[in-house]
């Protein structure tokens, strides 16, 4: 997994006449998942985006495509099953006003797997409570997979999710973090 991981953010483009192709590596244990059982989730991507999905069992996956902006939104939602994300929560990226943003927390750690596990252990907090209460305020979805947290709703409230993330990896106590997050969901409501 170490080796997949490192390559992840390998995405190339290139343009053939009206055709456009990314190719992208996710890690070989999500490729089934990618694929879905008998084949439905790599169907129902290639339905609902008109794109076509080649993907190896290493983990290889090109898509292609004619219509670019579909085809960068798909190149998402493979980088968001990848990162641990279910299926049907990456393919909320389709609609408008989604995003996906992935915190890479070797940037924020360095590379001491120590350090990277306490930060995991306070994204995630006892029992998955600290995670599903920012989800909760915050309406986004997050998963925290490998070295990395990915965030996918949408656009403001994936900027929210990504500062109360940083306010809890530079320390903060989880109390504050909630109180953050509730005083904008009242500025949010209220104006």
């Amino acid at each position: 997994m170490v080796e997949a991981e490192e390559h992840l953010e390998d995405i190339t483009e290139h343009v053939e006449g009206e055709e456009f192709t990314y190719d992208i590596k996710i890690p070989e244990e999500r490729v089934g998942v990618l694929i879905g059982t008998s084949g439905e989730i790599k169907k129902e991507i290639e339905q609902l985006t008109s794109s076509k999905l080649d993907i190896s069992k290493e983990g290889d996956v090109i898509i292609n495509g004619s219509d670019a902006l579909l085809l960068y939104i798909v190149r998402d939602i493979v980088r968001a099953i990848g990162r641990g994300f279910n299926p049907k929560t990456a393919l909320l990226l389709l609609k408008t006003d989604y995003a996906l943003e992935i915190i890479d927390l070797r940037d924020v750690v360095g590379k001491s797997k120590n350090n990277l596990e306490r930060v995991k252990g306070r994204v995630i907090g006892t029992n998955g409570r600290a995670r599903e209460e920012i989800e909760r305020l915050t309406e986004t979805s997050i998963s925290i997979y490998g070295k990395t947290i990915g965030i996918i709703g949408e656009v403001g409230q994936v900027s929210l999710t990504r500062q109360a993330l940083s306010m809890l990896l530079s320390g903060a106590m989880h109390k504050t973090v909630y109180n953050y997050l509730e005083r904008k969901k009242k500025e949010q409501l209220f104006g």
